[in-house]
């Protein structure tokens, strides 16, 4: 299929890559260039996000937030401006579910149609193809679809019509935040009791309390390993969405609430930049003691 791709950041990068090297067609654009991950591809670099519509049958956006997607679709140059009778958007940013639901029906007033997909697994996983992608939409609209998120990802659950795929994204990153806390303070106990934490954390993996997160982002602790990865910023960004959400429905979440308050910690020194699983750095403040490095 002849593809379009907008946005070849950490996450997009690799995700075009598997597009290409399954045999599609595509045609590109970044507001950070061309990575050189993907310089010596056979792909199309076009300057604007309408020429990538006017090309492509398929437009995939992989942006950082909500206004980002909604420049690039109906912004000067943007998606909208191009013929959408017959093709699909599928945006697989983690943005508003509300603004996503206004974002369908525009699209679909010129014509064309619209997923939400956005995904988790982070790097790893885009790199790897094993994202989740959670999806919003018309389910034929899905199942023409599948076979394109199939190289992307391997859990592809459509979860309802436009917006529950964003829905089911701020869901999961609540629960990883919470999750990252947990980890961070685990591991943190566990140093500070003068056990080894990276041993603690061997001996935790083989039981109930084993998660992706106390794998990959544990063991990021226990290396000080805090190069994104998944930034705080933009997981800042996500829970802002959820706390927001609750606000409007009268729903407490208190927990999430405490996540935020540690990831701005870290924010506050400096560490907008760093990996997720650096809000550990934000507990070993209050405590005054860090996981010794491995």
């Amino acid at each position: 299929m002849k593809i379009g791709f907008i946005g070849l950041g950490i996450m997009g990068a690799p995700m075009a890559g598997h597009l290409l090297q399954a045999g599609h067609t595509l045609f590109v654009n970044s507001r950070s260039g061309l990575p050189s991950s993907l310089a010596a591809q056979p792909l199309t670099l076009c300057e604007t996000a309408r020429q990538v519509a006017q090309q492509a049958e398929v437009i995939i956006l992989m942006l950082p937030d909500t206004p980002d997607v909604g420049e690039v679709l109906f912004g000067t140059s943007g998606v909208a401006e191009a013929e959408l009778a017959g093709k699909v958007v599928v945006d697989m940013s983690s943005i508003s579910p509300l603004d996503t639901k206004q974002y369908a029906q525009r699209i679909e007033q010129l014509g064309g149609h619209y997923l939400d997909a956005p995904v988790s697994g982070g790097e790893v996983g885009a790199k790897a193809a094993t994202l989740s992608i959670m999806v919003g939409g018309p389910q034929a609209v899905f199942e023409q679809l599948l076979p394109i998120l199939q190289l992307m990802g391997k859990n592809i659950t459509r979860v309802g019509e436009n917006g529950d795929g964003q829905t089911a994204k701020v869901a999961n990153q609540m629960i990883v935040a919470l999750t990252i806390e947990a980890v961070g303070e685990a591991l943190l106990f566990a140093a500070r009791a003068g056990a080894d934490p990276a041993k603690v954390r061997q001996a935790l993996l083989g039981g109930f309390a084993s998660s992706r997160i106390l794998e990959v982002h544990g063991e990021r602790m226990v290396k000080r390993a805090f190069d994104p990865g998944f930034r705080i910023s933009l997981h800042q960004k996500d829970l802002n969405l959820a706390l927001s959400s609750a606000q409007k429905m009268a729903l407490a979440l208190p927990a999430t609430a405490l996540a935020q308050q540690l990831f701005t910690s870290c924010v506050a020194q400096g560490g907008g930049a760093w990996d997720h699983s650096a809000m550990v750095r934000a507990l070993e403040q209050l405590s005054d003691f860090a996981i010794p490095a491995q």
